[in-house]
């Protein structure tokens, strides 16, 4: 599936969650439980869906995604810069 940041576009790898395909690519994401619990890792999504296997324990606003445990559902634009961009 195709995700598209502030700064690039990606392909999850197959059985990849949103956030491992993220930090796989550079991009800076703050995690803690990797479960939904804490709300740590919540994003910004600009465009596209997600659903959740389990409704997360962390409040999620209808413009937020927990990249953590959602399921990507179709194409997604979310908020989030490559570390270097951050770093430099």
């Amino acid at each position: 599936m195709q995700v598209i940041t502030e700064d690039l576009i990606f392909e999850l790898k197959e059985n990849e969650s949103l956030l491992d395909g993220l930090q796989r690519t550079g991009h800076h994401i703050e995690y803690q439980c990797r479960s939904g619990y804490c709300g740590a890792c919540r994003i910004p999504l600009t465009a596209g869906s997600v659903s959740y296997d389990k409704p997360p324990l962390a409040y999620v606003r209808s413009s937020e995604i927990l990249p953590c445990c959602c399921r990507v559902e179709e194409p997604l634009r979310v908020k989030v810069h490559l570390l270097s961009k951050l770093q430099g």
